[in-house]
């Protein structure tokens, strides 16, 4: 009788491994996070983690209000992001189950917004990576390398958005290329490479083989003035790009924040030496001009005296003694006194007569009388 009723249940969890949305695989004795997007609509209300595979005996693991935490498992909510995330520590095979990301509704029937199969085995999962964290900086690429032993097809794929399959596509504007190799090791690698990163880039990545998946978050942040004069030398130091080595190995997830943006800081380096130079020019026509007003002001007192010199030279007031020169001195004569001289002259009380040229009159006349 038991194992009649072992067959059924074997069929259900079959059913459940193939009908859950997604398929997580962990190793023994390792740990897992699993992010569950909600809308809008719940941000305010308690989310939980619960395990088993009907829906009327799924038991709450960790609620967003109590208990946030046991000694193996722990959930937090950003209502930011609208994401609430569960961590599992410590797996044991018996973990192996369905779980799944559930709102509370008061009053209502709650609501499930993920269902997964959490599969725990002994031995090299089907499909892993090496860390979820990811970190990359804007305008920089990124690469993660998911090992994986079964097959089927190979997708990225963004959280609640679009996957990118084949060699390559983009999301979100970011260019996203997909390389199928194997390393020293002999593990068939899927290495997806994300280029020209953005801000809005950051978020929950599903890396997809068959019907394994495996979840990374990856974090954009700005670039740092460090970090520009750095990727400034290496550019003039070596300006032509690294080849990628053919066999990718088992190290950490490595950044690459030189491949992308180049150009654009370039540019921006460019236009900041332009910007330099004007502003320099600018201070030099400035300089130039302070100098030249003040030598013509340091100059103009000196002409101004070279000119008063001249103007006195040319005009001398007491001339060398000349023979045929004669000098009279202008006296000022009474009208009274004119006329004992001549009777003739009617002067005017306001002109002023010379003596010389009475006393030549005076000879003349009396010349003429003789």
């Amino acid at each position: 009788m038991a194992n009649h009723l072992s067959f059924p249940l074997l069929l259900f969890i079959i059913f459940y491994r193939v009908s859950a949305g997604r398929h997580v695989s962990v190793q023994t004795g390792g740990s897992i996070t699993i992010p569950c997007r909600y809308d809008q609509y719940y941000i305010n209300h308690v989310k939980y983690w619960c395990k088993g595979y009907g829906w009327t005996h799924c038991s709450s693991v960790v609620r967003t209000d109590h208990p946030k935490s046991t000694d193996r498992a722990s959930i937090s909510d950003d209502i930011t992001q609208k994401v609430f995330t569960v961590i599992m520590t410590d797996l044991e095979p018996d973990d192996s189950n369905t779980y799944r990301c559930v709102v509370e509704i008061n009053g209502g029937t709650d609501s499930m917004i993920q269902l997964l199969y959490l599969s725990v085995t002994p031995g090299t999962p089907e499909l892993y990576v090496d860390q979820q964290e990811v970190t990359g900086v804007e305008g920089g690429s990124v690469t993660v390398c998911c090992y994986y032993s079964n097959s089927g097809d190979m997708k990225w794929c963004r959280m609640g958005g679009d996957c990118v399959s084949g060699n390559s596509g983009t999301l979100n504007g970011t260019s996203v290329a997909l390389k199928r190799t194997s390393d020293a090791n002999n593990r068939t690698v899927l290495t997806v490479t994300m280029s020209g990163l953005k801000m809005e880039n950051t978020d929950w990545y599903w890396c997809r083989v068959g019907e394994l998946e495996m979840p990374v978050h990856i974090t954009i942040s700005q670039q740092t003035a460090t970090q520009r004069t750095s990727k400034m030398t290496l550019t003039t130091q070596d300006p032509t790009p690294q080849q990628p080595s053919a066999s990718p190995t088992a190290e950490p997830v490595q950044t690459d924040n030189t491949s992308q943006g180049d150009e654009g800081n370039m540019e921006e380096v460019h236009q900041r030496s332009v910007k330099v130079l004007l502003i320099s020019l600018g201070m030099l026509v400035v300089v130039t001009a302070g100098i030249l007003v003040t030598w013509k002001m340091w100059r103009r007192p000196k002409n101004n005296k070279a000119k008063d010199q001249t103007t006195n030279n040319s005009v001398d007031p007491f001339p060398e003694a000349d023979d045929d020169v004669t000098y009279s001195t202008v006296i000022p004569q009474h009208k009274t006194q004119l006329k004992g001289q001549t009777k003739s002259a009617e002067p005017d009380d306001h002109v002023v007569y010379s003596s010389l040229a009475l006393q030549v009159t005076t000879q003349q006349r009396a010349a003429a009388a003789q």
